[in-house]
C-alpha cells in the first residue's frame, strides 16, 4: 500500500493549534495578504458564502500584485463554486485545476476525491487540518462557528514537504490520477519514532488505493500506546483494524476515549452506521464521549505524545476513495495544546455508558441498525468489485 514517497520526521518547525474559524480563518487570510511569492491551496468543499467572498477578496489582490496562485478544488465538493466566482479568480491570473472531474461514464470512479485542505504561503508558512470554505466553519463577523474545527500553523523545514506534496498533486491532477512517482522518492518505508523534542513533525498521506502510509502509522501508534489513546472525528466508521487495536488498548487499562459528534451533524446515517460498534468498544473499557454544542467536524489523534492532526478521518470510506493528509507531530507543546482542547471538550461531551446505550429507544434501534446494514452491504459489495 506504501508505493508514494514517505516523508520523514524534521525538526527545527513551530506548530500552533488554531481552534476555530473566528481563529484560523482571519490568520490564513492575513497570511495570504502577506504573500510576497506564491500561495498554494488545496481544498475539498468550496462554497458560495460571505466565507468564500472574503477568500476570493484577498486572493484577487494578492493575483494582482503579480504573486502567483494556485487552487487545487475537488470537483464534487466545489460544485456551489459558481462560474462567475471562478471566473473573477481566473481573471487575476490566479489558476484552477480540479480533481477528478466528474463524469457518468466514469462510473464509481467518481467516488475519488480530494479531502485535503492545504494552504502553503511563499513556502515558509503552511496551515493543515480539516476545513472547508463555507459559512458553517466561519462567518466575518461572527464570533462563534457552526461547526467545531481545527487548523495548525506550521513554520519551519516541514513547510518545503507540505510544499512537495502539493506540487505533486497539482501534475497529477492533469491525468485526474493520484500522483505516482516515477522514481524512488522519500523513506523506503515509515520512519520509526525520535524522541519528542520541540518542533519535530511529518508529512503523512493517503492516496487511495495507492498509497496509506497515514493509515499504516495509525496503527502502529495505537498498537504501541502506553498511557493513553484520545481521538476525535465526526465520522466514526473506523476499519476493522481500528477497531481491534481501540478495543485491545482499552483491555490493557490505557485510557481510550473517542470524541464523536452528536446530534448535531450533517450526515446522521453515518452516525447512526458508526453507533453499531458501540457495545464491543464499551464492553473493552473505551470510553464514549458525543459532542453536544455544535457539529464536531475536528480530525485529531493523541496517542501518548503523538499527535496526528488533518483531513483524514480514518474511516473506511476515506481510506477507500479519499486523498488525505495530516500532520504527525511529537513536540511537547503542540500535544500540551492538544490536550487541553480534548480535555475542554470532553467537558462539553454526553458520556455514552454500556448502561445507557442499552436504554436507548426502538426507534433508535431501528436506525442504528438499518444504516449499519446498509453501510456493511455497500463496503462488501465494493470489496467483490475489487
Amino acid at each position: 500500500m506504501r508505493r508514494g514517497a514517505i516523508f520523514p520526521w524534521r525538526g527545527g518547525n513551530r506548530f500552533e493549534l488554531l481552534v476555530d474559524g473566528p481563529v484560523f480563518f482571519p490568520r490564513m487570510l492575513e497570511a495570504i495578504e502577506a504573500a510576497e511569492r506564491q500561495v498554494e491551496l488545496e481544498l475539498y468543499l468550496v462554497e458560495a458564502g460571505a466565507c468564500l467572498d472574503a477568500l476570493l477578496d484577498v486572493l484577487c489582490r494578492v493575483g494582482r500584485r503579480g504573486v502567483q496562485v494556485r487552487c487545487l478544488f475537488d470537483d464534487f465538493g466545489s460544485l456551489a463554486f459558481t462560474p462567475a466566482e471562478r471566473q473573477r479568480l481566473l481573471d487575476v491570473g490566479v489558476q484552477l485545476r480540479f480533481y477528478n472531474p466528474l463524469r457518468w461514464r466514469r462510473g464509481l470512479r467518481n467516488l475519488f476525491r480530494d479531502h485535503r485542505k492545504l494552504l502553503v504561503v511563499d513556502g515558509t508558512r503552511a496551515f493543515i487540518g480539516g476545513t472547508g470554505v463555507t459559512d458553517d466553519f466561519w462567518t466575518p463577523g461572527a464570533e462563534q462557528s457552526t461547526w467545531h474545527e481545527v487548523m495548525v500553523e506550521i513554520a519551519g523545514p516541514l513547510v518545503a514537504d507540505w510544499q512537495q506534496l502539493f506540487e505533486r498533486q497539482w501534475l497529477a491532477c492533469l491525468a485526474r490520477l493520484a500522483w505516482k512517482p516515477q522514481y524512488p522518492l522519500g523513506l523506503p518505508r515509515l520512519p520509526p519514532y525520535p524522541p519528542a523534542g520541540v518542533g519535530l513533525g511529518r508529512v503523512a498521506y493517503a492516496d487511495a488505493r495507492q498509497h496509506r502510509d497515514i493509515l499504516q502509522s495509525l496503527i502502529r501508534s495505537l498498537r504501541g500506546s502506553k498511557e493513553r489513546i484520545w481521538l476525535a472525528t465526526p465520522y466514526f466508521l473506523p476499519t476493522w483494524k481500528v477497531r481491534r487495536a481501540l478495543r485491545k488498548a482499552a483491555s490493557q487499562g490505557i485510557d481510550v476515549r473517542l470524541l464523536l459528534t452528536g446530534q448535531h451533524t450533517d450526515h446522521p446515517p453515518i452516525r447512526y452506521a458508526g453507533q453499531r460498534y458501540y457495545p464491543r468498544l464499551l464492553k473493552a473499557g473505551v470510553r464514549i464521549f458525543e459532542y453536544q454544542p455544535r457539529f464536531m467536524h475536528q480530525k485529531i489523534v493523541l496517542v501518548d505524545d503523538w499527535v496526528s492532526i488533518g483531513s483524514c478521518n480514518f474511516d473506511h470510506w476515506n481510506l477507500r476513495f479519499n486523498l488525505e493528509a495530516n500532520l504527525e507531530a511529537m513536540d511537547p507543546n503542540l500535544t500540551q495544546t492538544v490536550v487541553a482542547s480534548f480535555i475542554e471538550d470532553f467537558g462539553q461531551s454526553r458520556e455514552v455508558s454500556l448502561e445507557l446505550w442499552r436504554a436507548r429507544p426502538w426507534w433508535r434501534r431501528l436506525q442504528q441498525r438499518l444504516w449499519g446494514w446498509l453501510d456493511r452491504l455497500v463496503v462488501n459489495l465494493l470489496d467483490r468489485r475489487g
